[in-house]
């Protein structure tokens, strides 16, 4: 007897719809089960926990040969999503569930051998997309699972279920509610953040960041061991602004695939802050593997990617950063398909000036060949894509001694805002949302200078080298600094403190 149901296969962080059809015949005493349609091991698995499942849920095995077909044929499906529409269809087609409502439903769900359901992982793009599917009137998820569907999922109501007999109860009638998402907390005010008002000194920095969190620009930060570095990096977070919906949806949805989103938080609420070790490879970095996933730097996605120890990454590690410093997404290649995943993120990179990390001070020994070397990891082109760099000094006597004076995240955070709303106003409509993502055309509109400030510019482009890249880059922090000063018009001191963070491009470094 034919059946069908529908799941979905999760692609990168992207799902596609998947009918689930069985072709039960009764012909022969045999219990034969075949699965056609791509299907990797773990599908393939979902036959003997299917079986296992049925009959410690008190139901039979159907007799005779059975054909489960994932359609498309050509799609790729992976995981252990597809036991619970496989459970089901095959007791639709003994009889015990009603065939006609199966085809309405969409469902997702690992099958334990005593027949619970377990969670899995992409959910949340299984949602989306199932929205937006006609025919479609009920999906059915695991329990742990229901609160990040729920609030993806649109007018399609989200039933919970913890067994297979609380699936076949719901196609049996058994009356059932459907789960009803509370208010979400925001996580970025429950947590305790590090402040600015704690770290001493080192004025030039937090200035820097200020900016970095206004306009998004990229940070490198350049100084000796203990001046800092790592705590005003994670002070950061604590200046940022909430993140939009749309954000929230985005960066939720690559850490639903991953499985990185917490229990009883069904969405990302925070803004992520990442800090991979030195030791990360390219694929950990970027993504990848045999059918693409997503890496470390697009978890960081509408957050902060923090590289401490630059020098230390490998450089073909450091090179892949290029294309999504630029564009904010990572395509990938693979023989299991072509793969594109969001990676807009700040990033901050802090290293030491030498080896030794004792550059201008008594005690370093480092050659300038091994500084050369050292410096040399860091190519040209990822420089000219890093918008401000920092050199962190070491504290004086008295910014050791007295205590830390510096004013807090929370007035810093305000004025970032504010310059975010100005920004918000200047691209509504285009799809950006901040000054470093501004296009050429954005660019030559929005950051129009005068005649002096165009003289300064000239000066700063034959004394510092600058490539055509690192020129747009000063533009864009210029058009940040006067945002934060309130002023309409890119002023020559707004130009001056923009090329002023210019310190280590091509003919300093």
């Amino acid at each position: 007897m034919l059946a069908k149901t529908y799941s979905a296969a999760v692609v990168g962080i992207d799902a596609f719809p998947v009918e689930v059809e069985i072709n039960a015949t009764k012909a022969g005493e045999q219990s034969i089960v075949s699965i056609v349609g791509l299907p990797d091991a773990a599908v393939k698995e979902s036959r003997d926990r299917v079986k296992s499942a049925l009959q410690s849920s008190g139901y039979a095995h159907p007799p005779g040969t059975t054909v489960i077909n994932l359609a498309p044929a050509d799609l790729r499906k992976e995981g252990t999503g597809f036991d619970l529409p496989i459970a089901l269809a095959m007791l639709a087609s003994s009889g015990v569930v009603n065939r006609e409502k199966l085809a309405e439903t969409a469902m997702i769900g690992e099958l334990a051998l005593n027949g619970a359901i377990r969670p899995v992982r992409g959910v949340l793009p299984v949602a989306l997309r199932m929205r937006d599917e006609i025919g479609i009137k009920a999906l059915l998820v695991p329990e742990s699972n229901a609160a990040e569907a729920a609030l993806a999922s649109g007018k399609v109501p989200v039933f919970p279920i913890s067994t297979l007999q609380d699936a076949v109860d719901y196609f049996t009638g058994k009356p059932m509610l459907p789960y009803q998402p509370g208010a979400l907390s925001n996580g970025e005010l429950n947590v305790r953040m590090p402040d600015f008002s704690d770290v001493k000194g080192q004025s030039l920095a937090k200035r820097a960041m200020e900016i970095a969190a206004a306009g998004s620009h990229n940070v490198l930060m350049v100084g000796p061991p203990g001046t800092g570095k790592s705590l005003i990096t994670s002070c950061l977070p604590g200046i940022l602004p909430l993140m939009t919906l749309e954000e929230t949806l985005e960066t939720s949805r690559i850490h639903s695939v991953l499985g990185l989103l917490e229990p009883g938080q069904p969405l990302v609420n925070r803004r992520p802050f990442v800090s991979p070790h030195h030791t990360a490879s390219d694929i950990g970095l970027i993504g990848g593997g045999k059918v693409p996933s997503p890496g470390t730097i697009s978890r960081a996605h509408n957050g902060v990617l923090f590289l401490d120890e630059l020098p230390e990454f490998k450089r073909s590690v450091l090179e892949v950063l290029r294309q999504p410093l630029e564009t904010g997404i990572v395509s990938i290649s693979r023989a299991g398909g072509n793969s594109t995943f969001p990676a807009k993120f700040l990033m901050v990179a802090a290293m030491n000036p030498c080896p030794c990390g004792m550059t201008g001070a008594h005690g370093c020994r480092c050659k300038p060949n091994e500084i050369r070397k050292y410096r040399g990891k860091i190519s040209g082109p990822l420089l000219d894509r890093i918008d401000l760099h920092i050199e962190v000094s070491r504290l004086s006597e008295d910014e050791l001694v007295k205590a830390p004076s510096g004013e807090s995240s929370a007035s810093i955070r305000e004025r970032v805002i504010v310059a975010r709303q100005i920004q918000a106003e200047r691209f509504k409509g285009s799809g950006i949302y901040c000054n470093a993502h501004m296009a050429p055309r954005e660019l030559r509109h929005f950051c129009k200078i005068g005649p002096k400030s165009e003289v300064l510019l000239r000066h700063a482009i034959q004394r510092f080298d600058l490539s055509p890249r690192a020129y747009d880059r000063i533009l864009k922090v210029a058009r940040t600094i006067a945002d934060l000063a309130n002023s309409p018009d890119i002023q020559e001191n707004h130009l001056y403190e923009a090329i002023s963070y210019r310190n280590y491009d091509r003919s300093n470094w």
